[in-house]
């Protein structure tokens, strides 16, 4: 599951039908002048500023200013990108014109074991999170759309009478779509409001979690997810991240600064089982990272490299299990080239390699492996006989 932040999320809803604030993102206050021309409603509207960034409680956090005009939006946005908050350097500020209503409204669509659910209810903002039991639902099987039927009684239920009954049920549907048609984990609109110049509704603000694997099925998906980690994705992160969206399998990167212990695993499984492991014997680790699903050479010594281009590592654990159908020789020779481009441009000084693995072509592999030692490599290679977590003991000498 991964999170959108609400720039690429307006976007989506206005694909499906939905209307948003007119909105743009800046990274620098340069930027305004120059935007201020090519967008009219910036010197038409009040309008507000907001930390673009994945944090909640942004208005508590000073990070949402409010009425504002051109000059007002230039001092906001100095003054937000200037700050950082919980270790988070605030990159980007969302600019969008202000709505005039009265009443907000909640709506989101969440995934179920059975399907997935709408919820509804006639109040939103920072009273939801106090009123959860009085939000209403409707459940939508898997497979199915939500049911008109189904929505108006929500609706009702929810409290909106007269015209509104007929606005919540279409925009329900809308945001549904988003979500079942955008492959969407969860899709909240807290708040939505009655625009009270046009009568319509319009979504304020979003989160958006969609299915962060299912992007080769988006040709249009354009936009970055937010981190995963309350900071900005490394360099080296983002790399992996654009590899692992075009291969077939997955390879995955997780920066941990400060660790000794880098990890090269073969499958979630075995990341969190070593991992485990070193910090259960009191090592730090320097990453999460895996490659999993027979994954192309090419991809897995990219990979590589970037493990290897970690600062203050000592270990480097190549680990796995005994696998079904990834070809470990194919595998091994994109992390023994990763290996030998790292060591080419001066990395893998002190740094000791250890290596257990198992499955089709594993002899092959790790005979392959062994023979780093000629070249100067500091490398110790075992079999599928080895017990998995024997080499963390080895590594950190328990």
């Amino acid at each position: 599951m991964a999170k959108l932040l609400e720039g690429p999320a307006m976007g989506l809803f206005q694909k499906w039908g939905m209307r948003t604030p007119h909105h743009l993102v800046i990274s620098n206050v340069e930027q305004l002048d120059t935007l201020a021309h090519a967008n009219p409603w910036m010197k038409e509207t009040k309008m507000v500023a907001k930390a673009h960034e994945a944090l909640g409680g942004r208005f508590k956090l000073g990070l949402v200013k409010v009425g504002l005009d051109l000059n007002g939006v230039k001092t906001a946005a100095k003054e937000i990108l200037n700050r950082t908050v919980e270790g988070m350097k605030m990159s980007q500020v969302i600019i969008a014109e202000m709505i005039e209503h009265d009443e907000e409204y909640y709506l989101a669509v969440k995934s179920t074991r059975e399907g997935a659910e709408v919820l509804m209810a006639k109040f939103g903002g920072i009273e939801v999170e106090s009123n959860w039991d009085k939000i209403v639902r409707v459940e939508v099987t898997v497979g199915e759309k939500a049911r008109t039927v189904a929505l108006e009684e929500c609706a009702k239920k929810a409290g909106f009478t007269g015209d509104m009954v007929k606005k919540m049920v279409a925009f329900a549907h809308s945001l549904f779509d988003c979500y079942d048609n955008e492959d969407g984990q969860y899709v909240e609109i807290n708040p939505l409001v009655v625009d009270k110049k046009t009568g319509e509704l319009v979504a304020l603000d979003a989160v958006t979690m969609l299915d962060g694997d299912s992007r080769f099925r988006h040709p249009d998906w354009n936009f970055n997810f937010a981190a995963d980690f309350g900071r900005a994705y490394t360099p080296s992160e983002k790399e992996i991240m654009e590899i692992d969206v075009r291969v077939k399998g997955s390879v995955k990167l997780i920066e941990i600064p400060g660790g000794e212990v880098a990890l090269l695993p073969a499958g979630g499984g075995a990341s969190v089982f070593y991992s485990d492991a070193v910090v259960n014997l009191g090592g730090t680790i320097a990453n999460y990272s895996e490659y999993s699903g027979d994954p192309p050479g090419w991809a897995v010594e990219a990979l590589t490299e970037k493990v290897c281009a970690l600062q203050g590592i000592k270990h480097i654990i190549v680990g796995g299990a005994i696998a079904n159908f990834t070809d470990v020789k194919v595998t091994f020779q994109g992390i023994i080239a990763g290996f030998r481009k790292a060591q080419a441009a001066g990395k893998l000084k002190g740094v000791k390699i250890w290596v257990r693995r198992g499955g089709p072509n594993e002899a092959i592999g790790l005979a392959a492996m062994r023979e780093l030692k000629s070249e100067g490599f500091d490398i110790e290679v075992f079999d599928r006989y080895t017990p998995l977590t024997d080499i963390v003991n080895m590594a950190l000498n328990k």
